[in-house]
Formats: C-alpha cells, sequence, structure tokens
C-alpha cells in the first residue's frame, strides 16, 4: 500500500479528553488527515485491537480504506491480532528499541506499510546509512519539546534535543525515503516545515486534545497544503 505520511496523526484513549478514540479519527480523516498511528502505553492488547477495529470501520465509512494509512505503535502482536479477525490494519511503526524491522516485516509481509523512528542522536548519518529495503518512512524529531512524549529525543544526560527547521532540511535531503516529524508540533510550524522539504507532520494533542479536533485537523491540512 502507497503510504501518503504529509498529515500523521498518533493517538490513544489517553490523548482524546475522554472522547472514543474513533470520533476523534472520523474528524481528522473527514478534514484531508492520510495516516493514522494507534499509540498506547496504558491500553490492554484486547482494548488496542478494539481500537484498530472501530478506526478502520470509520476509515471505510469514509472511503478511503485505499488512500488513509491505519498502522499500530510497536505492538505487533496487535496488528497480527487484529488480522485475524478481519481488521484493516495497514503496517506498524516501531522505534529503536522496539521488535526490528526485519522481523515486521517477515510477519506482515511485503505489502504492509512499516514506518522507524530515527534516532534524534546522529540523525543525519542513520538515515544516510540505514539500509531502507524494508522501511517505507522515518519517523523524526522532536521539533519541541512535548509532554506527550517526554522521553522523546533525549541525550545520554536526560537533556531533549530538539530539532531546528535547518537540520530538518538537511535530514530532507539525506533521506533516501520519505520522512514525517513531529514532537510538540503546533499550527503555526506547519509552513516552516513545509518548507523544510520533509514528507509530512505528525500530531497528537493538537489535533486529538483539541476543543474541536476537525476544526484544528483541518487548519493544519490546510497550512500544509498552502
Amino acid at each position: 500500500m502507497k503510504v501518503d505520511i504529509s498529515a500523521y496523526l498518533v493517538l490513544g484513549r489517553e490523548n482524546t479528553e475522554g472522547r472514543p478514540v474513533e470520533k476523534i479519527v472520523e474528524d481528522a480523516v473527514k478534514a484531508g488527515f492520510t495516516c493514522i498511528q494507534i499509540r498506547s502505553k496504558e491500553e490492554s492488547a484486547l482494548e488496542l485491537i478494539e481500537d484498530c477495529r472501530k478506526t478502520a470501520e470509520v476509515i471505510a465509512k469514509l472511503g478511503k480504506s485505499d488512500s488513509v494509512v491505519l498502522v499500530v505503535d510497536d505492538r505487533l502482536d496487535v496488528v497480527l491480532a487484529a488480522r485475524e479477525q478481519g481488521i484493516k490494519v495497514d503496517g506498524i511503526h516501531v522505534g529503536q528499541k522496539d521488535i526490528p524491522v526485519s522481523v515486521c516485516r517477515k510477519y506482515l509481509g511485503k505489502d504492509s506499510v512499516i514506518g522507524l523512528s530515527a534516532p534524534t542522536k546522529d540523525l543525519i548519518d542513520y538515515v544516510k546509512n540505514y539500509d531502507v529495503s524494508e522501511i517505507d518512512y522515518f519517523g523524526a524529531g522532536p521539533v519541541h519539546e512535548t509532554a506527550t512524549k517526554p522521553d522523546c529525543g533525549m541525550d545520554e544526560n536526560g537533556r531533549v534535543i530538539t530539532k531546528t527547521f535547518e537540520e530538518l532540511s538537511e535530514l530532507a535531503k539525506a533521506s533516501p525515503i520519505p520522512v514525517v516529524v513531529g514532537g510538540g508540533v503546533k499550527l503555526k510550524d506547519i509552513q516552516p516545515l513545509k518548507e523544510t522539504g520533509v514528507g509530512g507532520f505528525f500530531v497528537v494533542s493538537a489535533v486529538a486534545g483539541a476543543e474541536n479536533p476537525y476544526e484544528a485537523a483541518k487548519e493544519l491540512v490546510d497550512a500544509w497544503g498552502n
């Protein structure tokens, strides 16, 4: 499946201010979001599978099953179990400490979408030299410190290493595959991000925590499109 990472929403139940995950996803997809990642460190496997089911149903109801990608963060077991139940989950996103990409590809097959979070440290060298034959895109960041993932991009001394737009421009040029960038991204960041040449932006709270998720998502998509 071809993956469009231009507008990428990451969420789990802990991010939605008590609202159903699938309702936030529906608003985001209606607004033009192209990729959904179910991510939760608090939900059980059964809860994650249920979120996948309801999210896939919403995407199908909107006629977007062939264009909006649904992936799960980290949990290969959840992806496989969901697929076993007939749920259309398109792939997985893994980090540096998660299940190896080669294992994910073996179990999910050649047509699945696999994303990989690139390390914050030595980022440019990493993407230049990584064998990208088994992945579809890189995730990178953070642009700002973020409460959603407070350990994102920490150095060995516990300091958060944020990425400048100049560094992200260099990253976009260096990477042989598309890069989606996030980490505290707000509306004001979208235009400068677009100008770096990266493939897209990802957000969590900017949409999932917004008072009006549809309006927030639409503003972000429109800003990226301009």
